[in-house]
Parts: structure tokens; C-alpha cells; sequence
């Protein structure tokens, strides 16, 4: 497999959510409330963590899909996993979902379940770093980084790694690897 350069599909990633919304993300005009992000733990958090400060947005959500996924009484509770956290209410809202990857649309689905578990938003759409295809739901992304191609057997997994620049500023850098698929 050649190599996913994760660094080149988060800017196109941020580039379509970009020319959709433009300034009607967090306020929106006239004090009218617009969409939010509310990335998926863990590495859809970090992508919202990061498309928050790239399109200047005073804050994002969290969501925690370990209660509402079909695997749970397998998997259990992540040790580290941080609970749901949404700093706006989600009644009526419109929300970008981000995840880092897409592929049966199971995690999606439990994300849809947890975000409704705290009111009836507005319209939920999907932003996904990489759509490596291979659905058992109906579920589609409307902004996507890339499609990649991953075999079968294998997960792609997203890191994220901090680097100081000049000024004392903090940078985040975001590559892909894949590991054996352990079901």
C-alpha cells in the first residue's frame, strides 16, 4: 500500500467545509446560531479540535460512542475514553459530525444515537478524513478528506503528534499507519 499522506487530506477536508459554510459556522449572522463541530473520540475529536482553530471557531464538541455502539458488551468502556461534551445545545442545530475514518458506518450510526440521546438537532452532515469504503449502513459523507484503499484485513489508524513552532506556538501534524484488524 502506498503511503496516505493525512496532512494532504485534512487540508482538502478543511478546504470543502470551508466553501460550504464559510463565516456560518459557531455564530452565525444576525446572532442566529449556525452549524457546529462535534468530532468523534478520539481521532474525530482531534480533527474538530483542529478544524475549530483553522476556521476560528470559539469551540467544538466531543462525542463518546461507547455506549451506543452494537459492540459493546464485546469491547466494554475504554479506559481512557473522556465522556460526551457538547458546548452548545444540539436542539435545532445544524452539526458537522467528524470522524477520522469511515468505513461500515457502525460507528456513525452509534455517534447519530448519542448526539440524539442529548436533544433532536436541526440536521447532522458527515466530514471524514478518509472513506475507505466497505459500508454496512446506509451512510454517506458529505465533506471527505480522500478515499483511501486499505485491505480488508487491515485498520487504518490516525496519530496525532504536537511540534512547537517559533513564536511558542504549538502545531499539530496528523499521518496515518495501519495495524492488523483485530475483530
Amino acid at each position: 500500500m502506498s503511503s496516505i499522506d493525512a496532512e494532504a487530506l485534512y487540508r482538502a477536508l478543511l478546504e470543502q467545509i470551508r466553501a460550504v459554510y464559510g463565516d456560518q459556522l459557531g455564530a452565525g449572522k444576525d446572532g442566529a446560531e449556525g452549524a457546529v463541530l462535534a468530532g468523534i473520540y478520539s481521532g474525530g475529536a482531534w480533527l474538530a479540535e483542529r478544524l475549530a482553530r483553522d476556521l476560528n471557531l470559539p469551540s467544538f464538541g466531543v462525542v463518546n460512542v461507547a455506549l451506543h455502539r452494537d459492540d459493546y458488551a464485546k469491547k466494554g468502556l475504554h479506559s481512557q475514553a473522556s465522556p460526551t461534551s457538547l458546548p452548545f445545545s444540539v436542539d435545532g442545530r445544524r452539526i458537522v459530525l467528524v470522524d477520522d475514518v469511515l468505513y461500515t458506518g457502525r460507528t456513525i450510526r452509534a455517534a447519530l444515537n448519542e448526539l440524539y440521546d442529548y436533544g433532536r438537532p436541526a440536521s447532522v452532515e458527515l466530514a471524514v478524513l478518509a472513506d475507505r469504503g466497505g459500508r454496512e449502513l446506509p451512510v454517506a459523507a458529505r465533506f471527505v478528506g480522500g478515499v483511501v484503499d486499505i485491505p480488508a484485513d487491515a485498520t487504518l489508524v490516525l496519530a496525532r503528534t504536537e511540534r512547537d513552532e517559533a513564536g511558542g506556538a504549538s502545531a499539530q501534524r496528523f499521518t496515518f499507519h495501519t495495524e492488523a484488524r483485530v475483530d
